[in-house]
């Protein structure tokens, strides 16, 4: 495996346990439990993709330097 797809599995698991934390429910209208289950799977899928983008960059931008 590369060493991003590590990277990913990592940052999964982190903003997994991270947003265990947040309590989204409030946010969201009565019976729309569904679209706040989307809603939180979206979120996820973009922080991991954000957060493992941004690290393998700066670790590759800094063994230019």
């Amino acid at each position: 495996m590369t060493v991003k797809t590590l990277l990913y599995f990592g940052v999964a698991f982190l903003v997994i346990w991270a947003m265990d934390s947040v309590n989204i429910n409030q946010i969201f209208k009565k019976n729309r439990v569904i679209q706040a289950r989307v809603f939180y799977l979206l979120l996820g899928i973009a922080l991991i993709y954000l957060i493992t983008n941004f690290i393998y960059d700066f670790f590759l931008s800094t063994q230019m330097l």
